[in-house]
């Protein structure tokens, strides 16, 4: 693991309010280990699911809304900025993949204290051109498949999110968390609607990633994170060797809550 910093700390953070913010083809649910050990360390714990995708992963799968194939990253912003606003403060934001990303977004907003983009998705302008990248990547964004929702699958989840696992291992995971999902919260990131003002003051926010992960490789990570000037605020960075894009929920998940964690306590 290494770990780099573009400034001092800032000002104390005194409310110890955390929102998690999932990723696609996941919901709230897949932060629960999270919450539960944040919540033991005396953090107060959200875990919002994004529009359409709230209930038991199995009966999404099953029961899939039409309208889920219309949903936006926009949108999904929008969502969880209605979500902070009903908080009495801004909250510490975690997110994951394209919830990274959203971290990253709402930080821009002004909607957090603090924030920790895991694995995050690019924002526009950052491109990674990694086959793996590429292969894992695509069947997301297919200009050809219309606005029909997308449904994972056990084999496209063990290459894109779960390489590290073994199959069995993955198909496990897979029942356990993945839920349908619309191509066009990807799709919508390649617009203005994913855009990031680096340049804009920001609060602090760390980024972490895996060396294994073929969604969002940790080289395209480190990019995002070095987008931002030092002017702007403090950036820090965290890369853990052998996780794959499944490094929240994977083994060893416990050491990288940890870092978010303790990166948290000492601000």
């Amino acid at each position: 693991m290494a770990t780099t910093s573009s400034a001092t700390l800032p000002n104390m953070i005194d409310d110890r309010t955390v929102v998690f913010i999932h990723g696609m083809y996941m919901n709230g649910l897949s932060w629960t280990p999270w919450a539960q050990r944040a919540s033991v360390r005396g953090y107060r714990c959200h875990t919002p699911s994004w529009p359409y995708h709230d209930g038991q992963p199995a009966d999404l799968r099953v029961n899939i809304d039409p309208a889920l194939g219309r949903l936006t990253f926009g949108a999904v912003t929008d969502h969880l900025k209605a979500y902070i606003d009903k908080l009495p403060n801004r909250p510490i934001l975690i997110g994951h993949s394209i919830g990274g990303l959203l971290v990253q977004k709402l930080v821009n907003d002004g909607y957090a204290v603090a924030g920790v983009a895991i694995s995050p998705a690019p924002p526009r302008g950052v491109l990674s051109f990694l086959p793996h990248f590429l292969r894992a990547n695509f069947p997301h964004v297919n200009p050809l498949a219309g606005n029909r929702p997308i449904a994972m699958t056990p084999q496209r989840f063990h290459y894109a999110f779960a390489n590290t696992l073994s199959r069995s291992d993955s198909d496990v995971e897979f029942e356990r968390y993945t839920v349908p999902e619309s191509r066009n919260v990807p799709r919508t990131t390649l617009t203005s609607q994913g855009a990031i003002d680096f340049r804009r003051a920001h609060v602090p926010l760390l980024f972490l990633g895996g060396d294994r992960d073929h969604l969002t490789p940790l080289p395209m990570v480190m990019r995002n994170a070095r987008a931002y000037p030092p002017s702007a605020g403090m950036i820090d960075c965290q890369a853990f060797r052998d996780r794959s894009h499944f490094i929240c929920n994977e083994e060893g998940w416990e050491e990288v809550a940890d870092a978010a964690l303790n990166w948290i306590t000492k601000l």
